[in-house]
């Protein structure tokens, strides 16, 4: 992997583990849909989803703002919902 997270390289950084259900599990079966939520190794997350950074930048509430390396990521409830035990507390 060798993408950038802030001003840092994630070169190094692999999967831990799935959050959440597997999308097949939550219905998704065609396999070019299908968003899904990782923990990575240093307790980051890697999210798959669709690319909404041109739809919703300009939507952005006060105080919000994105790097140009950084993307607007939309999933599916049903992804996030499906995750909310996986998520680690603080």
């Amino acid at each position: 992997m060798s993408a950038a997270h802030g001003r840092r390289s994630v070169r190094n950084v692999s999967i831990r583990r799935r959050i959440g259900l597997p999308p097949r599990d939550r219905g998704c079966l065609a396999g070019d849909t299908c968003p899904d939520i990782f923990e990575l190794i240093d307790g980051n997350f890697a999210v798959i989803g669709t690319d909404a950074t041109e739809d919703l930048e300009s939507a952005l509430p006060n105080g919000a703002a994105r790097a140009d390396y950084e993307r607007i990521v939309v999933i599916s409830r049903s992804t996030l919902t499906h995750a909310k035990a996986d998520i680690p507390d603080a």
